[in-house]
């Protein structure tokens, strides 16, 4: 990796997570195609250098959370719990059953356009009425975090960047989501690049993470992260939400221009 590449990295990582960290996002699932149209990672070594990345990224967030008390409770636990699991099967998935560009692509396009749309609807709706969405019960938490491990794993993101907006809007607050979904992003993000790193022993290509981007960006990742959780009580929810959800409609949408291609 040459200086341009890196400092690009560490921009892009810092820009980022300054914009996604306030709603408990790591800022990974907006750095992948970025990663892999821009900084040219190949597949699927880009998916462990996402993990890299939230390894590296994690804590400046984390960190603000911890001296705010925000950490502590049984939201953060559930998610750990279930996401763990599911990121180990996911990289297995990735690495075994779906290494292809094209596969990759569609995989991209069919997570993010949905959970784009649904986001900035579940926002709109959400503003336009007084009553307050009830909650999942922990067991659903439970299932939705395992799934979406399993997602993570194979999308490079951990985990926890789905599931802060999917809580969300389901009428959780941001407050309380996203230290949660930061510590099981970030936990995942360890155990998944560990996975991938053993992979790679065993599997030829691409498999292992590009070590010196995933820690360019990732150090641009910590120090955004850590400005992103202090400005949250500073930042409007409902138009960083609606941000949210427009940037994953038009990457999801890039991808699948390029799939029609």
């Amino acid at each position: 990796m040459d200086w341009p590449t890196g400092l690009l990295g560490f921009a892009a990582g810092l820009l980022i997570s300054v914009a996604t960290a306030p709603v408990g996002v790591s800022g990974a699932v907006f750095l992948l195609p970025v990663q892999v149209s821009v900084l040219g990672v190949p597949s699927p070594a880009v998916t462990p250098t996402n993990l890299l990345y939230n390894v590296v990224a994690g804590p400046g967030a984390l960190l603000r959370h911890h001296r705010a008390g925000t950490l502590r409770g049984p939201l953060t636990r559930l998610l750990v719990l279930g996401t763990v699991p599911g990121v180990v099967v996911g990289a297995v998935i990735r690495v075994f059953a779906v290494p292809g560009p094209s596969v990759f692509r569609l995989l991209i396009a069919v997570l993010l356009l949905p959970l784009g749309g649904w986001l900035c609807l579940r926002t709109l709706r959400r503003a336009s009425r007084t009553a307050p969405a009830r909650e999942p019960s922990s067991r659903a938490v439970s299932r939705l975090a395992m799934a979406v491990g399993v997602a993570g794993g194979i999308y490079g993101i951990g985990g926890g960047s789905l599931l802060g907006p999917i809580l969300v809007g389901r009428g959780m607050p941001v407050a309380k989501v996203a230290p949660a979904a930061l510590a099981a992003t970030f936990v995942t993000s360890v155990v998944g690049a560990g996975t991938y790193a053993l992979l790679s022993l065993s599997v030829t290509g691409d498999i292992a993470p590009h070590w010196s981007l995933g820690l360019a960006c990732g150090l641009g990742g910590l120090c955004g992260g850590y400005l992103g959780a202090r400005l949250q009580p500073r930042l409007p929810e409902t138009a960083l939400r609606l941000l949210l959800g427009v940037l994953a409609l038009g990457v999801g949408g890039l991808y699948a221009v390029q799939l029609l291609r």
